[in-house]
C-alpha cells in the first residue's frame, strides 16, 4: 500500500470513529504531499515519489518539534500537547528507523568504505548513507553519528 492510499485509508477509518485530532493531521499531510507533488510537477516529475513523501513528513516533524519546544519554553503546554500529538500520528507513516546499534555499524561501515578520515569527508559518508537506506534513515540522526565518530 502506497503512502498515499494508507493515508486515505486511515482517513475514512478515524473519520468513522469521530476522531477529529487525527482527520485534521492527517488532511493536513495529505494537502502537504499534494503541495509537495504540485512543485515537483513545475520541475517536470510527475506524481510523488515515496521518497520525496517520507522526507515531506520528516520535515512536517521537524517544524512541530520545533514549535512543541517554544510553546513549552512561552508557557502554552496545551499547545505543545497538540503538536506533540500531531508528531504521533505523522510518525506513523514513516518506516521504522533504525536503532542504535544498527545504525552505529552502517556509519562505521560508510566510514570504512569511504576511508573518511575526518570532518572534511563528512559529506561522502553521508552520500553513501543516503544512497544505501534512503527515506528509511533520519538524516539527523545519522548525521550526529558520523559526527561523533569522525570528530
Amino acid at each position: 500500500m502506497t503512502l498515499r492510499e494508507s493515508l486515505m485509508a486511515d482517513l475514512k477509518t478515524a473519520m468513522k470513529a469521530g476522531e477529529s485530532a487525527r482527520v485534521a493531521t492527517i488532511r493536513m499531510v495529505t494537502a502537504k504531499l499534494k503541495d509537495v507533488e504540485i512543485a515537483g510537477r513545475a520541475k517536470g516529475n510527475e506524481g510523488l515519489s515515496e521518497e520525496e513523501g517520507i522526507s515531506a513528513l520528516r520535515g512536517m516533524i521537524k517544524s512541530r518539534t520545533e514549535s512543541a519546544t517554544l510553546y513549552r519554553d512561552a508557557g502554552r503546554p496545551e499547545l505543545a500537547d497538540k503538536e506533540e500529538a500531531e508528531i504521533a500520528v505523522i510518525r506513523g507513516y514513516l518506516p521504522p528507523e533504525l536503532d542504535e546499534a544498527t545504525l552505529k555499524g552502517a556509519v562505521e561501515e560508510a566510514i570504512a568504505s569511504t576511508g573518511a578520515a575526518s570532518m572534511k569527508d563528512m559529506g561522502k559518508v553521508m552520500g553513501v548513507l543516503k544512497a544505501r537506506f534512503g527515506a528509511a534513515l533520519d538524516m539527523g540522526r545519522a548525521s550526529a553519528a558520523v559526527k561523533a565518530l569522525l570528530g
